[in-house]
């Protein structure tokens, strides 16, 4: 544990909040997993979720704000956001439309009611070592994108202890390019900060902002234009965030694909 985490520990408040935050969230996502087993209807369990992700924070005096939401296409997409905390799935839940399937690690399947409610709301899970497991989930997501669902990636894969942008995976890329779908950047602004990367217990905060940046066209299925895509996107967002680059300028062409 951090120094900086010790610390807070050590603030009365703070523990009482953090507490307070996950005895909602558990009295929340409780229920949801059990009502999502039961509810019929695709749509209906996602419009669940995202009211019960809206609760959470509110309850929570946590402010969740799309902006520019105009610049989401109408109709099917790819959004692709910056990934910094373990609140960035339920952020998105709380923010996007309910028209989204998210892309998760495999690794969830291990957590039973997470992965029930996920499954239930329409989540495809992609392996990100296996390379024969990721071939087929990738199979799967480009059937389902091509069939119409708007799904959103986080395309670094998991989130780092260093605040900035980490590598892009082209997983997210690929899917659009053979797919024929734009691409949605979106940024996370404030998860870091209620809940940073190896944090215990989230942390009171005043607001957190999902930003919508202007769309971008794959404009070819095949995996050249695809990777520029990636990269393309991936230097906007980093622009617009206004973090760190994690990834050494040499390497942006070289990155290994391991997830879908």
């Amino acid at each position: 544990m951090e120094l900086r985490e010790v610390l807070n520990y050590r603030n009365p408040a703070r523990v009482a909040f953090g507490w307070y935050a996950w005895t909602v969230f558990l009295a929340l996502g409780l229920p949801t997993a059990l009502a999502v087993a039961v509810l019929p209807g695709l749509h209906a369990r996602r419009r669940l979720a995202r009211a019960a992700a809206r609760c959470f924070f509110a309850l929570c005096g946590i402010r969740v704000r799309l902006l520019d939401a105009e610049l989401l296409p109408h109709g099917p997409c790819i959004v692709v956001a910056n990934h910094a905390s373990y609140l960035d799935g339920v952020v998105l839940t709380a923010a996007l439309p309910a028209d989204f399937g998210f892309v998760i690690k495999q690794e969830m399947r291990r957590l039973p009611i997470a992965h029930l409610l996920l499954r239930r709301i329409g989540s495809e899970f992609v392996e990100r070592v296996d390379r024969r497991r990721s071939a087929s989930d990738a199979r799967r997501l480009l059937k389902a994108a091509a069939g119409g669902q708007a799904l959103a990636f986080f395309p670094e894969g998991t989130f780092l202890h260093a605040r900035g942008l980490g590598p892009f995976h082209s997983g997210a890329f690929v899917t659009a390019a053979r797919a024929g779908l734009p691409v949605a950047p979106v940024l996370i602004r404030g998860a870091r900060a209620v809940l940073p990367p190896g944090a215990r217990l989230p942390r009171p905060g005043i607001s957190i902002d999902v930003r919508v940046l202007l769309s971008k066209n794959a404009g070819g299925a095949d995996g050249p234009a695809a990777r520029r895509l990636r990269d393309e996107v991936r230097q906007i967002m980093l622009a617009e965030l206004g973090e760190p680059d994690l990834l050494p300028k040499p390497q942006l062409e070289t990155i290994p694909d391991r997830s879908a």
